[in-house]
């Protein structure tokens, strides 16, 4: 993605230089923060396409700015997490945060570029996705005044405020579709993708490079599970 604005915070100098002089070389547009204070300083000033955050910081550190991002407005962008200390519950967590991967220390080049590559493509469907929600005109609630639709919106509404998978169960032509719109709709994942898969049309030699991606020569094609990140994923 030519001319991405990227933001670079890493309290190390050495490494902010490095993955500077990287990213431009590839064509990006780069930004640094030393500490937590000079990221939150850029990102009242600008936006970014995407993020490569450091974890161990001095004073509050990338998981904290994490969890500060994720309880106020939201993740300000994708955000790709890099740490020379990396634990397995570290990476758990940061990815439970909404970070959209991790890499570690030292820096692979190609894992690098691959990783901000993909977390820009999710970030482009995400933009797409909150613009085709403003252009929607109505909402998609259930309608009907029946005691069953009354009891089947209060149970959605309650589905709502849990991030658990939900099974939809009902005969064909009874809109369970519109009914995971809905869903969607009324939880915390509204502003982020929903992706339909109609499973019985996947080829089963596919089914892998479907739901998770593939690189083909120099492509990489996201797979469906990359491009619901942080939505709902339908499978019908």
């Amino acid at each position: 993605m030519a001319q991405a604005h990227i933001l670079v915070v890493d309290d190390e100098p050495d490494i902010r230089a490095l993955v500077r002089d990287i990213l431009e070389d590839e064509g990006y547009r780069v930004s640094v923060a030393e500490h937590a204070e000079a990221a939150r300083a850029q990102l009242a000033d600008q936006t970014f396409d995407a993020m490569l955050l450091d974890i161990w910081m001095p004073g509050t550190d990338g998981i904290a700015l994490l969890r500060e991002w994720k309880d106020g407005d939201g993740l300000p962008c994708p955000i790709v997490m890099m740490s020379g200390h990396g634990t397995v519950e570290t990476a758990v967590e940061a990815t439970r945060l909404g970070a959209w991967d991790f890499i570690e220390k030292p820096i692979s080049l190609a894992k690098l570029l691959i990783c901000l590559q993909r977390a820009l493509e999710s970030g482009a469907l995400q933009q797409r996705h909150r613009r085709l929600l403003g252009r929607m005109h109505a909402e998609i609630e259930p309608i009907g005044d029946a005691e069953a639709q009354r009891a089947l919106r209060a149970q959605l509404e309650k589905l709502a405020a849990h991030d658990t998978p939900v099974l939809l169960r009902g005969e064909a032509g009874t809109r369970k579709e519109a009914l995971a719109r809905w869903l969607h709709h009324l939880g915390p994942r509204r502003d982020q993708p929903f992706v339909t898969v109609a499973a019985g049309e996947i080829a089963d030699e596919r089914a892998a490079a479907t739901l998770f991606g593939a690189e083909e020569g120099d492509q990489v094609l996201p797979g469906l599970l990359e491009q619901a990140h942080g939505g709902t994923l339908f499978l019908d």
